[in-house]
């Protein structure tokens, strides 16, 4: 897919391999890389895949490969549980001892 100049990107890179971590971190996170996920305006058009360069908020640069255009949060807080307005209704109720109090 081709991306063009200025558009809002994600990019990805590994800052270190396993084999180059500190020795006094845990022995779970010396077996994986030391990766670096990096949003930004593209520099230049590019395929995702390739190794880019951004221009990120801060006025900073980066570089990393191409990993998505016009990236958003995709996380969320669950589905509706109907157990739990009940509870916020009731604990206004103890602690206001109900009515509208905003």
């Amino acid at each position: 897919m081709r991306v063009e100049k200025g558009t809002w990107v994600k990019i990805h890179d590994i800052l270190l391999k396993p084999e180059k971590r500190a020795p006094q971190i845990p022995e779970d996170t010396k077996k994986v890389p030391l990766e670096m996920w990096t949003k930004g305006f593209l520099l230049e058009d590019a395929n995702i895949g390739d190794t880019v360069e951004v221009k990120t908020i801060t006025n900073r640069t980066a570089v990393g490969t191409l990993v998505e255009a016009n990236p958003y949060y995709e996380h969320d807080f669950g589905k509706f549980i109907p157990e739990l307005l009940q509870i916020g209704i009731q604990l206004k109720e103890i602690l206001w001892g109900g009515g509208d109090h905003e």
